[in-house]
């Protein structure tokens, strides 16, 4: 199916679902005052000019209001109200002076209470104006007063939880297109994320390994192709998460994160040391610290200018902390010359929202009052862990130096 055929059942759809409730819902009613223009033609209705007028400024209010009732602001004002009492006045008046059909506008006039008033106000008007009702009608109609003082409240109670039912509906309709343009807005932000945190630290790999390579070809051939070896692993390698980034099941693993690390930091002569003590975390922490190793190590080998980088994990029975600094000039935002500027960039904010969402935190400044270095620690609690942690062992360090 094609896109415009695909937006043209959309429309149709649209157009056919029904909108939220307007005043012209509520015009047919006002056919109950039929019976009273007749009277009022034929003449049998005394001081006719009088109930004439009344007949007019009933309806011209009852068209007011039911109009302004389907509008929040409009309904609770106070016009709308006082509107609402010159329909009482005129109701009362009518019905207590004529009766007959003209006791059919009660009804009318608790259609239009139904249309305004909700809830505990709805309660406190309906149950007095019933009573009214039936008095004023069995002076008039004797028993027949019980069908007009029913039909007053049923017309009441029956249009204001129509009303209310549709208003929610409205609501909940608003509320989840909300949460669908949420939800596009979240993943979006999540591929963003993970376009930056693949192509920045890859792009960054292969750019450091391509200036090895280039200045060690003119005198050592074998460590050049060497390079070049490592550019194209690393570019199959960027292809592959990419596609699993694209299909969403792409994850990262702390200890292959270290390996690529320690590659990238030598390439770019920056000397790496990496200590891990306790046990190893499980799958989450591994795939979020995966991802603060990536970026940091990418930082430091695009912006800081260091000679040395250490990477420390360090696995306890209530939390995992990963610290790498580095001893260079940090991640900048000044001018070259400038020593100790440092910004929190994409990549760092989105890790320490990553991080926050696993109940962890992240920290990144420079080190030490001199601004010399750059460092970044990353606390992930192990409650988060969806997989039970193993016992802690007998802590052990390793340190390799390339």
């Amino acid at each position: 199916m094609t896109n415009k055929a695909t937006k043209a059942r959309c429309g149709r759809r649209q157009r056919q679902r029904p909108g939220p409730a307007s005043g012209f819902a509520m015009l047919p009613w006002l056919l109950l005052g039929l019976g009273s223009l007749s009277n009022l033609v034929r003449g049998e209705t005394p001081n006719p000019w009088l109930g004439g007028a009344g007949l007019f400024v009933f309806n011209s209010l009852y068209i007011y209001v039911v109009f302004r009732a389907f509008h929040p602001v409009a309904r609770r004002s106070r016009s709308t109200g006082w509107a609402l009492a010159g329909m009482a006045v005129l109701t009362f008046g009518l019905g207590a002076a004529y009766g007959g059909s003209w006791l059919l506008f009660f009804p009318l006039f608790g259609l239009a209470c139904g249309t305004v008033l909700r809830g505990r106000a709805l309660a406190l008007v309906g149950a007095p104006l019933t009573a009214a009702v039936a008095v004023i009608a069995a002076v008039h109609d004797g028993w027949g007063a019980v069908a007009v003082a029913y039909g007053t409240a049923i017309s009441m109670l029956v249009t204001a939880a129509i009303l209310a039912l549709s208003e929610t509906v409205v609501q909940l309709r608003a509320t989840r297109q909300e949460l669908a343009r949420s939800a596009v807005e979240e993943e979006r932000l999540r591929f963003s994320r993970d376009l930056h945190d693949l192509l920045g630290h890859t792009l960054s790999v292969i750019v450091v390994k391509s200036e090895a390579a280039r200045r060690l070809a003119p005198r050592d051939m074998d460590a050049a192709l060497g390079q070049i070896t490592d550019i194209e692993s690393v570019g199959r390698q960027a292809l592959t998460e990419i596609r699993e980034a694209v299909t969403g099941y792409r994850d990262t693993s702390l200890s292959n994160e270290l390996d690529r690390a320690r590659s990238a930091l030598t390439a770019a002569g920056i000397e790496p040391v990496v200590r891990q003590s306790g046990p190893p975390p499980g799958p989450r922490a591994e795939a979020l610290l995966g991802w603060v190793v990536r970026e940091c190590v990418t930082n430091a080998v695009r912006h800081s200018g260091a000679n040395r980088c250490e990477i420390t994990v360090d696995g306890a029975p209530e939390r995992i902390r990963l610290v790498i600094a580095d001893d260079g000039r940090g991640v900048r935002s000044g001018p070259a010359d400038e020593v100790g500027t440092y910004f929190a960039g994409t990549g760092l904010t989105g890790l320490t929202e990553r991080l926050a969402v696993a109940g962890g935190s992240l920290e990144a400044g420079p080190v030490g009052s001199a601004g010399r270095g750059f460092r970044v620690t990353a606390v992930l609690p192990v409650a988060t862990e969806t997989e039970p942690q193993t016992e802690p062992e007998t802590e052990t360090e390793t340190e390799r130096t390339a």
